[in-house]
C-alpha cells in the first residue's frame, strides 16, 4: 500500500482543497502519513500570493525531492498554474496539476507510478488554462483537525484584476458549485456529525454571478441552512461591495448564520485604493458598516489589510491608519505588500523598502490590538454559544463563538465538538473567559 504525505501553503481555500484531495487517495487505498516521514508521493499545494509563499513552495518541493529513495513529486495548485514552465525544472518534480482537475490527481500519480524510469525522466505537466465557462470543480467538503468544523467550497476565480493580485492568473474566472450540491455537501457533513460549515470561495461575494440565473451568495447560504440539522454556518471572506441586504436580512433571522463577516479593505486611503484598483471609495466601505451594524447589531467585522504599498506616502499612511481606526474592526490581518511579478503594481514606481513596510506593519498592529480588545470589552456580561474544539496546553477548553471571537474555560466534561450557551465574564488572553450556562 503506497504511503502519500501532503504540505499546504497559503489560504483556507487551499487547505480546502488538499484536504479533498486527501480524500480521495484515502478512498482509493493510499495511507495518508505526516510530511515529515517517509513517503512514496509528497504532494504539495503551492501558494504565489505573495513572494513568500513563493520561495516557501519550492522550498518544501525541493526539500521533498531530496529524500531517498526518491519518491514521486506531486505539485499542484498557483505555483504550477501561473508558471509551469518555472515548476517542471525544479529537480525532482514529477507531476504538476493547475488549479483544475484536481479530482482526476489519484489517477494520474497511478498513471506516474506505473511509468518506467525512462517515462518518468520527463514531469507530466497536467496544467490547463482556465477560461470562461469553464465549469465549477464539484471536490467533496473538507474538515479541520478537530472534525468538528467543515469547509466547504462553493465558489472558484475572480475578475477582479486587483493591481497587487496575481490570483486571478492563477485561480482563472468565476465559477459557482450548485445549490442542489451545496445542500447535498451539507446534509452529508451535517450526517457525518460536523456542527459547523464554513463556506468558502475565492471571490465568494460572487457566487453564481457568472452563469446569468440570479443567484447570489444569499440564495447559497440558504441553501446550506436548508438542512435542518445543520447548526451553525459560517462565511468565509467576500468584498464588502457584495454584502447584499439580502444576505444581511438572512444573518438577522436566522443565528444559525454566524454574525461574522471578514471584508478586505486593504487600504484606509482613497489614493492608495485607487491605484490598487479596489472597486470602492472609504466613503462607501464607510457607508457599509453603517448599514451592516445597523441591521445586524453586534456582528463582528475583521478585515484584510496592505501596508507599504507602491505610492503610500506616509500622508497616505497616516490617513489610512485614520480611518481604520474609525472603523472598529474586531480584528485585523495585516500584510506588508510583496511584489509579484506580471502584476501592475509590481512596476509601480514608489516602491517601499522593507524596513519601512515593516515599521508600518507594526503602527498597525498597535490598532489592531486596541480594536480587538474594545470590541471584546463589548461582550463582557454577554451570553452566547462556543463550539470547543480541544484542550489547550494549559488545560483550558477551548473553542470560537459565532464572531470568532476564542473561549477558554475549565470543565471535567468532554467538551469536544460541543456546542454550549456561555457568559462571557472576562479578557482572556487573545480571547475570552467563559462560563458555562
Amino acid at each position: 500500500m503506497k504511503k502519500i504525505a501532503f504540505y499546504t501553503l497559503g489560504c483556507k481555500v487551499n487547505q480546502s482543497d488538499t484536504a479533498s484531495m486527501e480524500k480521495l487517495f484515502r478512498e482509493a487505498g493510499f495511507t495518508i502519513v505526516d510530511f515529515e516521514q517517509p513517503a512514496d508521493i509528497y504532494l504539495i499545494n503551492t501558494c504565489v500570493v505573495t513572494n513568500m509563499g513563493q520561495s516557501k513552495s519550492r522550498k518544501m518541493i525541493r526539500r521533498a525531492a531530496k529524500r531517498d529513495p526518491k519518491p514521486l513529486i506531486v505539485v499542484t495548485g498557483c505555483y504550477p498554474q501561473t508558471s509551469p514552465d518555472e515548476v517542471a525544472h525544479i529537480d525532482g518534480v514529477d507531476l504538476l496539476i493547475g488549479n483544475q482537475d484536481r479530482s482526476k490527481v489519484v489517477e494520474l500519480v497511478q498513471q506516474r507510478l506505473q511509468e518506467d524510469e525512462a517515462e518518468q525522466a520527463v514531469p507530466l505537466n497536467a496544467v490547463h488554462e482556465l477560461p470562461i465557462g469553464r465549469s465549477f470543480e464539484a471536490m467533496e467538503a473538507a474538515v479541520d483537525e478537530s472534525r468538528d468544523r467543515a469547509f466547504l467550497k462553493i465558489q472558484e476565480g475572480c475578475d477582479q484584476y486587483c493591481s497587487y493580485c496575481i490570483i486571478p492568473y492563477a485561480r482563472g474566472h468565476l465559477r459557482s458549485r450548485s445549490l442542489e450540491s451545496i445542500r447535498e455537501e451539507t446534509q452529508r457533513l451535517v450526517d457525518q456529525g460536523f456542527k459547523e460549515i464554513v463556506l468558502l470561495g475565492i471571490h465568494l461575494g460572487c457566487y453564481g454571478k457568472e452563469d446569468g440565473q440570479g443567484y447570489r451568495l444569499s440564495d447559497a447560504v440558504k441553501a446550506a441552512l436548508s438542512v435542518p440539522e445543520v447548526r451553525r454556518v459560517r462565511l468565509g471572506s467576500l468584498e464588502s461591495v457584495e454584502v447584499e441586504d439580502a444576505l444581511l436580512q438572512v444573518m438577522q433571522e436566522d443565528s444559525r448564520l454566524c454574525a461574522h463577516l471578514h471584508l478586505p479593505l486593504q487600504a484606509g486611503c482613497d489614493a492608495t485604493l485607487k491605484r490598487m484598483h479596489r472597486p470602492y471609495t472609504t466613503a462607501d466601505f464607510a457607508g457599509l458598516l453603517e448599514r451592516i451594524r445597523s441591521l445586524v447589531p453586534g456582528v463582528a467585522i475583521t478585515t484584510d489589510v496592505i501596508v507599504g504599498f507602491p505610492g503610500e506616502t506616509e500622508e497616505d499612511f497616516q490617513a489610512s491608519l485614520d480611518f481604520i481606526r474609525s472603523c472598529q474592526f474586531s480584528k485585523i490581518h495585516i500584510f506588508p505588500y510583496s511584489q509579484r511579478k506580471g502584476t501592475p503594481a509590481a512596476v509601480m514606481p514608489g516602491q517601499l523598502s522593507n524596513k519601512e513596510k515593516q515599521e508600518r506593519v507594526h503602527r498597525l498592529e498597535v490598532i489592531d490590538a486596541e480594536g480587538h480588545e474594545a470590541f471584546r470589552k463589548t461582550l463582557l456580561g454577554a451570553e452566547s454559544s462556543v463550539l470547543w474544539e480541544q484542550v489547550n496546553k494549559e488545560g483550558y477548553w477551548e473553542g470560537l463563538t459565532p464572531g470568532y471571537i476564542r473561549v477558554y474555560t475549565h470543565s471535567d466534561q468532554d467538551l469536544e465538538g460541543k456546542i454550549t450557551p456561555v457568559r462571557l465574564d472576562s479578557l482572556f488572553e487573545d480571547g475570552m473567559n467563559g462560563v458555562i450556562i
